[in-house]
């Protein structure tokens, strides 16, 4: 028996190892060892504890084995929190794929549009805007841009008029987009020139799914600040029309955000190097 290969095993020194046994042996009021200058060896009652936590501690130390491999293997509930836009456009067209792929896994997504923590949450990831994530996350961006434009029905515009500028807003019934239930709103933003600005938009319709906004303005009930891909369908039928083009700002990507990289889970390694692979423009 030799302290100081010990200490060597477990990356400390000989000095701090034997300060650590002297210490078990004064909380346990009993020698654990006989130590000369020449060598150390177990006392009858070290060999005895010795004898009976070895069982114990083999044990542990095969469960903390077996949880490192399964932690790795690509398998268990992987959950997402995210916007309803961001799975309609993300992740409903390959989840037959990812599903083929990794049957050992399976997908809890919870749509939610609060922003809630997803550590508190119990979440291994969420999907965001990249400027909506915490910057103590890892974000990956994911997917194409994706652009806010003002939208309205033909109907609405021949009743009503297509607003010119930004502050043309202020005269329409505009469908406003409430962000979690704290009393925040979606911002609706434009350039003017190259000044960046906000308008404080009215209207007599506030919802909190953006899909919900995206039907009101189709039935006429005002204009919505929508992404442009999520209304293609209604652009391209014509049920929609797009105003303030000009004025709308540049795409801003979808972000998969989680905690640490360090000891990530294969059920969460396997999403990433999944999406990451994907062609974005064309839904496999």
């Amino acid at each position: 028996m030799n302290f100081a290969r010990a200490a060597h095993e477990h990356a400390v020194t000989p000095t701090a190892m034997s300060k650590t046994v002297k210490a078990l042996e004064a909380q346990l009021g009993i020698r654990l060892f006989n130590r000369t200058t020449r060598s150390v060896a177990l006392t009858e009652a070290g060999a005895q504890l010795l004898a009976t936590l070895a069982p114990a501690l083999a044990q542990i130390r095969q469960s903390i084995e077996e949880v490192g491999e399964s932690s790795a293997r690509p398998h268990g509930a992987l959950r997402i929190n995210t916007s309803y836009v961001a799975y309609a456009a993300l992740i409903e067209p390959h989840l037959n794929g990812f599903l083929k792929r990794y049957p050992e896994i399976g997908l809890d997504v919870v749509i939610d549009n609060a922003l809630n923590d997803i550590v508190s949450g119990g979440f291994d990831a969420g999907i965001r805007l990249g400027h909506a994530v915490q910057r103590d996350m890892i974000a990956l961006p994911i997917g194409p841009l994706q652009r806010l434009v003002v939208v309205g029905s033909p109907k609405y515009l021949a009743r009503h008029g297509a607003p010119k500028t930004p502050k043309d807003l202020l005269a329409h019934n505009c469908v406003r987009q409430r962000i979690g239930d704290r009393g925040r709103f979606l911002d609706w933003a434009f350039v003017a020139g190259a000044k960046p600005i906000r308008i404080d938009v009215q209207g007599r319709l506030t919802v909190n799914e953006m899909r919900c906004a995206l039907t009101a303005a189709r039935q006429s009930n005002g204009l919505a600040y929508v992404f442009k891909q999520f209304a293609e369908a209604e652009l391209a039928s014509g049920k929609l029309v797009t105003v303030l083009d000009r004025h709308c700002p540049p795409g801003e990507s979808f972000h998969l955000y989680y905690p640490n990289r360090a000891q990530m889970p294969g059920k969460l390694r396997a999403f990433i190097e999944f999406v990451r692979a994907l062609n974005w423009e064309v839904p496999a």
